[in-house]
């Protein structure tokens, strides 16, 4: 077995390694989301945190780790005899990004529970890690099902299986450890409220630490358990620490003035439901125990706001995680009590200095080490400042965006997009079997059942009526004499389902003068922001790729990092001419590169244009012939119509005339417009008819 780095060693990250050992020190916490970019000793301080938890003791034989002193009892391999039992290390169980439910949450024997009665029950990885640490990599890129029963599982401390009408709970608690890269795709906002805690990480940028962190690592890297032993004192100090702390929380007093400071603050940055404040009350009983206090100050409720609220008050999926600190800090003030005052002048009551850290300046002592956050937010760091005021020769409209008189052919710096909207639904047709998600219908593990087959592999989902159709013409032959019903592999029967995946959705926006010229590249953006987030909502991955001038750019290649698009959006210029072939050519090679990597994901463009094309020999032609690519691929497509004015060309709808595909107006797009309410009807009469 390979030697862990020590949790000691880790320089930096006092955040990181503060919320850690809050949880370890109380797991009623919640658990820790650690986000940051890639390299930043995210996963090796989790993996660390493993050595430092106190050894338990477990009955012998049970494979659900019972407590002797107070075991489960209904545990399935219960009911347990006083006496036996065995110490063991706190086991650290990793869940795989491609795990499947059955490997999670553990599968029954179908076979034995039909024909015989017996629960036989294989247990999962929820099972293995109870007591100890469940830690997820990557957890942004888990499955959502996936996600919901860990996450349920960590909030009842219990994990149920239920199949066909048999039965399993057993008890399943745990300190959930995720990690994630933003970049990658960000959590659903009531996924993130479930974890206890969250912290953002990056990588230092002075010199003198990042010299810091190479030499541990070579070091480590030449002599794993040599360089363990150097910091084995340390990390037993912490590890007695650990217990301590423990021993001391049921006594920490969490006094009437710190829960209305925690309750005001939690007012104060409106966050949704109690979450927030049940987890800050016991941040800050876990933070007053872990510097050997039994009461909570105010200082302890300041840091269990910057761990525990930051997260939580995002108001839609394009807000960065942060908190402004001054507005905490007033907050705090404003609410403070007589019993906050701090008795002892000593601004360092820990009697540990030195902390955990090592040394190397991060110190997690008495009084822990102050996040910075991210912040306070605002909205200056969208766009530059819109303004009216237009040099001679150029006409100005509502954006404040100039282009020179007559021309168009100017590049103009980027417009703030408009207010988002819901959009109606764009989705793909037919049936596909690409990730799980919530845009076109699929074949998938979860969803209605459509259908039964005969298992491929492992059984996951019991068709029991076809189970049982398939075994009762044999029943005689195979000898049957009692109830049951003899059953064999070759008569189990899968369930076929049919739910929603996520789709890779492309949008090819027209960026050129002829968009800005009419003032509706900020409803144009504004638009496209509506279908991030309804491509955000559906779990999609998402693509860019503007065309404006002689030639197109992938502006994002895809990514499931719906705020990255975002970002791209708002900063996208325009100006130039109508490169629209150039365009359409770039989204064919982008999609023709993705089926390669995800042949499964089924792909949906949607084209922002007014289906005007410039520039070049017979720019017309050109577009046309590279629009019907998508159509002999059968490539879904839709155009948003941004033309506007009272007389109108129609060329987007020629445009979707020879993709394959639909048109839209942006009026259209909206999901309460009338004029898309009237075209639903209208179609539901034809159907009628």
């Amino acid at each position: 077995m390979s030697t862990p780095f020590p949790f000691t060693a880790v320089v930096g990250q006092d955040d990181l390694r503060l919320a850690l050992l809050l949880n370890a020190v109380s797991p009623a916490v919640g658990g820790v989301l650690v986000r940051g970019e890639k390299g930043t000793a995210k996963s090796t301080a989790v993996r660390a945190l493993a050595a430092l938890m106190p050894a338990l003791d477990v009955v012998s034989g049970c494979r659900f780790s019972c407590d002797p002193d107070s075991p489960d009892p209904a545990c399935p391999d219960g009911p347990h005899e006083p006496g036996a039992f065995e110490t063991r290390p706190a086991r650290m169980v990793e869940l795989p990004v491609g795990a499947s439910e059955d490997r999670l949450v553990g599968a029954l024997d179908i076979e034995r529970a039909l024909a015989e009665g017996v629960k036989a029950f294989e247990p999962g990885l929820l099972a293995d890690a109870h007591r100890g640490i469940l830690y997820v990599d990557e957890v942004n890129l888990l499955h959502d099902h996936l996600v919901d029963l860990l996450l349920d599982a960590a909030a009842m401390g219990a994990s149920y299986v239920e199949r066909e009408g048999v039965s399993v709970r057993h008890a399943a608690r745990f300190l959930l450890v995720g990690t994630m890269n933003p970049e990658e795709g960000e959590l659903r906002p009531q996924l993130l409220d479930r974890f206890g805690l969250t912290v953002e990480v990056a990588a230092s940028r002075e010199p003198d630490q990042r010299v810091e962190v190479v030499r541990r690592r070579l070091a480590y890297d030449d002599d794993p358990a040599g360089f363990a032993e150097r910091w084995a004192d340390e990390e037993s100090a912490v590890r007695g620490r650990i217990v301590a702390a423990r021993k001391l929380l049921p006594s920490v007093r969490l006094g009437d003035g710190a829960l209305r400071q925690i309750a005001a603050t939690c007012a104060a940055f409106e966050v949704d439901g109690m979450r927030a404040d049940i987890v800050m009350a016991r941040t800050a009983t876990a933070l007053a125990a872990w510097a050997g206090r039994t009461d909570v100050l105010a200082e302890d409720v300041r840091q269990a706001a910057l761990l525990a609220l930051p997260h939580r008050r995002r108001r839609n999926p394009f807000d960065a995680p942060g908190l402004d600190e001054d507005k905490l800090d007033d907050t705090l003030e404003e609410f403070a009590g007589p019993d906050d005052e701090d008795p002892d002048p000593d601004p360092d009551p820990d009697p540990d200095p030195d902390g955990p850290g090592g040394g190397d300046g991060g110190g997690d002592g008495g009084e822990p080490p102050r996040s910075d956050g991210d912040g306070p937010q605002g909205d200056d760091t969208a766009a530059p400042p819109e303004t009216d005021d237009s040099p001679a020769g150029t006409e100005s409209g509502e954006g404040g965006e100039s282009r020179p008189a007559g021309s168009g052919a100017g590049e103009q710096s980027a417009v703030r997009a408009a207010e988002p909207f819901r959009t109606k639904v764009l989705s793909v047709p037919g049936i596909g079997e690409g990730a799980a998600g919530r845009r076109s219908r699929a074949r998938t593990e979860h969803g209605r059942t459509t259908g039964a087959r005969r298992p491929r592999g492992t059984l996951t989902k019991l068709h029991l009526a076809a189970t049982v159709m398939a075994a009762a013409p044999h029943q005689r032959q195979r000898g049957r004499s009692g109830r049951g019903l003899v059953v064999r592999r070759d008569d189990l029967r899968q369930a076929t389902r049919e739910g929603r995946e996520g789709n890779l959705v492309l949008f090819v926006v027209d960026a050129s003068g002829s968009m800005a010229a009419r003032q509706r590249m900020s409803a144009v953006k504004g638009a496209v922001l509506s279908l991030l987030l309804d491509a955000y909502q559906r779990r999609d991955k998402v693509g860019l790729v503007s065309f404006r001038g002689t030639a197109a750019d992938l502006a994002l290649p895809p990514t499931s990092s719906v705020d990255a698009a975002a970002v791209r959006l708002e900063s996208l210029p325009t100006g130039g001419r109508t490169p629209l072939a150039a365009g359409l050519l770039k989204a064919h090679d982008v999609l023709r590169v993705e089926r390669l990597r995800d042949p499964a994901r089924r792909a949906l463009v949607v084209v922002v244009t007014d289906g005007r094309a410039t520039g070049g020999p017979e720019p017309v032609a050109l577009a046309g012939r590279a629009a019907r690519l998508f159509a002999a691929e059968s490539i879904a497509s839709v155009v948003v119509d941004c033309e506007s004015g009272p007389v109108r060309l129609g060329l987007a709808g020629q445009l979707a005339g020879e993709l394959g595909g639909s048109a839209v107006t942006l009026d259209e797009l909206r999901a309460d417009s009338i004029a898309g309410l009237v075209r639903d009807v209208q179609g539901t009469s034809r159907r009628a008819a």
